[in-house]
């Protein structure tokens, strides 16, 4: 083909390769366009068609196995070239696929220092040494894999960390009860009959509103009693029963006696004072036993649960957890006998050492329990997934066939802390006896139905025998959500510092420790001789 084109522009004449002369006449616009413009964009085509003979030349050369046979593809397989970037015609994603699928083990990266530390050391590696896919997708593996690893062992090392701070028994604690225990020897006003006389008939009056509380920490309980007074709109009516361990009674009477909470009544009373706990063989104290020998052999310490470099860090922290002194705390057990410690009341609110009252409770006296034992919370329903997503799942090990045949394991479940319990009603069944049952098919079964804590027998034993009440009068997690915002926790009846961020803690969440600090008197000769900070 021939392009022949006339001196004045006006003509353009195409010879065929079979000699067939067509004329193209161009006609020319004044207005519109010059014919200098036709010439220089037919200029410009010629030169384009060139290149693109170039290109896909080249496409050729380099063995392409599909040639293009339309404008179409052409253009597609162009484009990126004419972008400037560089395609490798096969199956990248699949290339890198394969290189991420392999196993890469902790051995292979042991010792490397050429591996990537951050992100623009990895792209400055990839482009300095331009990379195809392969080498791209395997630097970026082990960059990922050694992160990983590191991730996991300061997760570990974290939870260990946690473990320990939460499980010792801090300084300031430590000297509040030896403190108070030494001022009930020398001061009579720390060794007050609690309560006095005169209003020992209220204890068992099924009038007042009765609260109770089991725990040996001072510093809690205190806490505990100054908000649920402060918040009652009828602290005259309002009875704390304070339930303590023989170490503890003396020092935990002394600071009652010299921090009244008047009209409210409190009485203190230790383990060793109830009559139907000191005589006998207790179930309770018999289960602990037990519990205490299998754990000590099934678990083999914290050492040996860090150890093991295959286990999820949220499991490490879950065993971790049961190796906690809590678990094996008579305070921790002793609800499930809430019946036969007081005879005399036809209901309680039971509540942990570890929660802080901002509301008035009294309204919980109205709730119509329908029958059922048990109005506590549900903790399966919330916008919080990671507090509000409990079920007998999280907590029942549904691999075990006996577990497996008896329970739901959808099936919502529901808080200690803070508890309504019909005495009246509790009476009338069996729930202590099947608490101690599943207590000692768990023993058998070297803790393989379940691995820690009072709350899985007790969603058990209580099984059917619970009501539901309004999440307002219970908000969880304040010990291990730190998301948790101060104006969401502010509007709650009863937060839960459940989990090792106890309020009382250095590891405690900043923002959340002023809810229960501010029952705490900063002035008080106790508390400040012991440095136990406010904030």
């Amino acid at each position: 083909m021939q392009l022949h084109i006339s001196p004045s522009l006006r003509h353009v004449t195409v010879v065929t390769g079979k000699g067939l002369r067509e004329f193209i006449k161009v006609k020319v616009g004044s207005r519109r366009f010059s014919y200098q413009m036709m010439f220089y964009s037919l200029l410009f085509f010629t030169f384009l068609l060139r290149f693109v003979f170039v290109l896909s030349t080249v496409d050729t050369i380099d063995g392409d196995p599909s040639p293009c046979s339309s404008l179409a593809c052409l253009g597609k397989r162009l484009k990126p070239k004419l972008l400037g970037r560089r395609v490798d015609s096969g199956n990248v994603p699949e290339a890198m696929y394969q290189v991420l699928e392999q196993p890469l083990s902790e051995q292979e990266l042991k010792g490397r220092s050429d591996i990537p530390q951050t992100l623009q050391d990895f792209m400055s590696e990839v482009k300095r040494s331009k990379s195809d896919a392969r080498e791209f997708a395997q630097k970026l593996k082990e960059m990922v894999t050694l992160m990983e690893q590191r991730t996991r062992t300061a997760k570990i090392q974290e939870y260990l960390y946690r473990h320990v701070a939460s499980s010792s028994i801090p300084k300031q604690l430590h000297c509040l009860a030896l403190k108070l225990a030494n001022e009930h020897s020398i001061n009579a006003g720390a060794r007050l009959q609690l309560p006095e006389a005169e209003l020992v008939p209220t204890l068992v009056d099924n009038d007042y509103f009765h609260y109770v509380l089991a725990s040996d920490n001072i510093l809690a309980a205190s806490v505990v009693a100054k908000s649920l007074v402060k918040n009652s709109l009828r602290p005259h009516k309002v009875v704390l029963h304070i339930i303590t361990d023989r170490k503890t009674y003396f020092p935990m009477q002394a600071w009652f006696s010299l921090h009244p909470l008047s009209p409210a009544i409190i009485e203190v009373k230790a383990l060793h004072h109830f009559d139907w706990l000191s005589k006998g063989k207790v179930p309770v104290l018999e289960a602990m036993e037990k519990d205490q020998r299998v754990r000590s052999k099934f678990r083999g310490g914290s050492s040996v649960i860090v150890a093991n470099n295959n286990e999820n860090p949220v499991v490490v922290a879950a065993k971790l957890q049961a190796l906690s002194p809590k678990y094996n705390s008579l305070m921790n057990h002793i609800r499930i006998h809430l019946p036969e410690l007081f005879p005399s009341l036809n209901k309680v609110v039971f509540l942990d050492d570890d929660i802080v009252i901002q509301t008035d409770l009294s309204p919980l006296w109205d709730i119509d329990m329908d029958g059922k034992v048990n109005g506590a919370v549900e903790t399966c329903r919330g916008e919080d997934k990671y507090v509000m997503s409990k079920k007998f799942k999280s907590y029942l090990n549904f691999s075990n066939p006996i577990i497996a045949r008896n329970f739901d394991p959808e099936e919502c479940a529901w808080a200690y802390g803070m508890n309504v319990f019909d005495l009246a009603a509790w009476r009338k069944t069996n729930i202590s006896s099947t608490y101690y049952h599943w207590l000692d098919e768990n023993l058998k079964s070297d803790l393989s139905l379940w691995q820690l804590g009072t709350l899985p027998p007790g969603l058990i034993a209580f099984h059917g025998h619970v009501q539901t009440i309004d999440p307002f009068w219970h908000m969880l997690g304040l010990g291990y959500q730190e998301t948790t915002s101060f104006a969401d926790a502010e509007s709650a009846a009863v937060v839960h510092y459940n989990g090792r961020a106890k309020p009382w803690l250095d590891i405690a969440f900043p923002h959340l420790r002023p809810l229960w600090a501010k029952y705490l008197d900063s002035s008080d000769r106790f508390i400040k001789s012991c440095h136990i900070r406010a904030s």
